[in-house]
């Protein structure tokens, strides 16, 4: 496989991994009284990065879950801050 072709099927797989990740519902200072499907997600690529460790899907995921957590966190608190 030539490089650009890896790039692309990796950049690929962000995208939908990425549009998957912001279809789960997760607790911002309990603003959603339920699952924590974010968080658990992260729980199951953690046990699989135990399982096969080095793998790059499991490394993509780990980033692709902390840009979803920070992207919903500055949300919330661009949301929650007084207009001045």
């Amino acid at each position: 496989m030539a490089v650009s072709t890896i790039s692309y099927i990796e950049a690929d797989f962000r995208e939908r991994y990425s549009s998957y990740l912001r279809s789960m519902k997760q607790r911002i200072y309990d603003t959603y009284l339920g699952y924590n499907e974010l968080e658990d997600e992260r729980k199951l690529v953690v046990q699989q990065a135990l399982k096969t460790p080095g793998r790059r899907g499991e490394l993509i995921k780990f980033e692709e879950i902390d840009k979803e957590l920070t992207r919903r966190y500055s949300e919330h608190k661009n949301y929650n801050q007084p207009n001045d």
